[in-house]
């Protein structure tokens, strides 16, 4: 009876480990893998309203007999240290029009950050058409320690948006990157082959 009990424990300390390894794993995939994962994604596919264009390849033209509401919304991952919003929480665009939005970023610690804003545009039929020509997204974003600043995107709503498209949504969630850039460093700075 005692071998059968042994064995049990055993046995469920054994899944135990799993699961606290398999959870541990997941966490390390979606809080330090998956922000710079989607970044190249959709630089590659134009999902989220990243484009590789810039404004010197776009001409702007205005179509001013539209009106297409945008709406801004901001979220912190987990508990990042941060403070982030948007300067204003809508604006009106006319489709081909250039335009820009601020947002603000804080950092609320006193220790140097890096961050990584994680973009996505609803509905999901107008990420094709919302172009982001400079976006704070795009590149990772270093903070020291208590640093407050504005940070900005730049963007045409392309002309061709369905009519039945009145209003984007362009939300960013903020991640605390400084563990992946920390790792990537210490990879990179890691002991050297003797010559």
């Amino acid at each position: 009876m005692t071998d059968n009990t042994d064995k049990r424990r055993q046995e469920s300390r054994s899944l135990v480990i799993r699961l606290l390894i398999m959870t541990a794993g997941m966490f390390a995939f979606g809080f330090l893998f998956l922000p710079p994962l989607y970044s190249t994604f959709c630089e590659l596919t134009g999902f989220g309203g990243r484009t590789n264009e810039t404004a010197a390849t776009i001409e702007p033209h205005p179509d001013e007999s539209r009106d297409v509401a945008v709406e801004f919304v901001t979220t912190v991952n987990g508990n990042a240290p941060w403070e982030f919003s948007a300067k204003s929480a809508d604006m009106t665009v006319h489709p081909g029009g250039l335009y820009e939005a601020k947002f603000f970023a804080h950092n609320l610690t006193n220790r140097a950050k890096i961050a990584q804003a994680v973009p996505s545009v609803a509905p999901q039929e107008a990420a094709r058409y919302f172009k982001k020509l400079y976006c704070f997204c795009f590149t990772t974003q270093e903070f020291a320690p208590n640093e407050a600043r504005d940070m900005f995107v730049r963007f045409i709503v392309d002309p061709e948006l369905p009519d039945y498209v009145d209003t984007i949504t362009l939300s960013y969630t903020f991640f605390d990157a400084t563990r992946l850039s920390d790792s990537r460093s210490s990879a990179h700075d890691g002991p050297q082959p003797h010559q």
